[in-house]
């Protein structure tokens, strides 16, 4: 079980070999990178190319990890006891599985995605130890424990907005995905784009790269904010005649709002600009 890609993702040597590493030893992968540079795209790839089903786990900044195991629904058992219902006698009927749970009773092995676990509580990274290192815990209400049928394969996203614990990171394998180099990001671009026009990707890669590599940008531009560019491009039949034609005095490219995303980065380049034509 080898994991090389699919038609829909591109995957580098170094990335391949972290996720059939991550599934020899059996531990999570900690995948971390630029937002946009398909950490949460792999996992989705992985399941399909796997042929396994994913579970995912989209982690809010509310999110505990108590509701990745379960949650027991005490204020519906206490209506229903009012109001007389027989099933109040079954505790089990008031327990809500939580998506480790759901992965561990699963039949076959599946993929399991917790997505962006930095976006939680400095301590949700502890409270799951325990259960991904020997997937079982156990529910009090019930008195039973849940054990994993099949050890899923479990994909863990990181945008490094937090410090994850030491503890936690030694059960991982990491990997950082870092941002693809020009050849990589052409096999992106023909990827979801076979029949483009090279020299109109090279043309739009070079406008791409040049905007990235601007000193001082506060948010650079990602993978997915290229495809988007792309897609506008294509859907106003513009694209070679807009890329080729633009300003040489401008640093703003056409469409810039795709690749842009705040203020102070349209200043920027906008006073880039203008420092670019007074010398002119």
């Amino acid at each position: 079980m080898k994991f090389t890609g699919t038609d829909n993702y591109v995957a580098t040597d170094d990335l391949q070999m972290a996720v059939n590493a991550a599934i020899t030893l059996q531990r999570p992968l900690l995948i971390k990178g630029e937002p946009g540079t398909g950490k949460t795209l792999l996992a989705e790839e992985m399941a399909s190319a796997l042929g396994m089903r994913l579970i995912p786990w989209h982690i809010k900044s509310t999110t505990k990890a108590q509701q990745g195991l379960y949650e027991y629904d005490a204020v519906s058992r206490l209506r229903d006891s009012q109001l007389g219902d027989a099933k109040v006698n079954d505790i089990s009927n008031y327990i809500i599985k939580g998506k480790l749970w759901e992965a561990f009773e699963a039949q076959e092995q599946v993929v399991l995605l917790i997505d962006e676990i930095d976006k939680a509580d400095i301590e949700f990274p502890n409270d799951l130890l325990l259960e991904l290192d020997r997937m079982e815990f156990y529910v009090y209400e019930t008195q039973t424990f849940v054990k994993a049928t099949k050890r899923p394969i479990i994909v863990i996203t990181s945008n490094n907005e937090k410090e994850l614990p030491d503890a936690f990171l030694r059960r991982c394998f990491f990997h950082y995905i870092s941002f693809p180099d020009h050849a990589t990001m052409q096999s992106i671009v023909d990827v979801h784009f076979p029949g483009l026009q090279q020299q109109v990707v090279k043309d739009a890669l070079e406008v791409f790269f040049d905007v990235r590599k601007v000193p001082g940008l506060k948010k650079k531009p990602s993978t997915s904010e290229l495809i988007d560019w792309l897609k506008l491009l294509m859907a106003d039949e513009l694209t070679a005649k807009m890329l080729q034609d633009k300003d040489s005095s401008s640093a703003l490219p056409p469409l810039y709002g795709a690749l842009v995303k705040n203020e102070q980065d349209v200043h920027l380049l906008q006073k880039l600009a203008f420092m670019a034509r007074r010398r002119g």
